[in-house]
């Protein structure tokens, strides 16, 4: 199945953080925060402005981006667990980020 979101809208994938600080100590998965960083699926079509003109997300599928703690909306689509958000709710880009570590939360 694939999803389509609408509007200014956007599909977030948590991107997976490392389980271990640096000295290496393992953090157990019940005090792992959730990441407040993730890849970008699918981007609605823009919103409307007070003009009824579009006006083009600034994301794209693939990007990297930050994103707050409590944003967006929980869903489950085939099994995997993604957000959806209003592009506004996204913080910024990451740019140069390795694509190591791409694995779903």
């Amino acid at each position: 199945m694939k999803f389509r979101p609408l509007s200014d809208r956007v599909v977030v994938r948590r991107v997976k953080e490392d389980q271990k600080t640096p000295g290496g100590i393992i953090i157990p998965d019940t005090a792992q925060e959730k990441p407040q960083e993730g890849e970008i699926i699918a981007v609605g079509p823009g919103a409307l402005d007070e003009n009824g003109k579009r006006v083009a997300p600034e994301v794209k599928a693939g990007d990297f981006v930050l994103f707050g703690k409590w944003s967006g909306t929980e869903v489950k689509v085939d099994g995997e667990e993604l957000l959806i958000m209003k592009e506004s709710d996204i913080m910024g880009i990451l740019e140069g980020r390795p694509i190591a570590r791409k694995k779903a939360a």
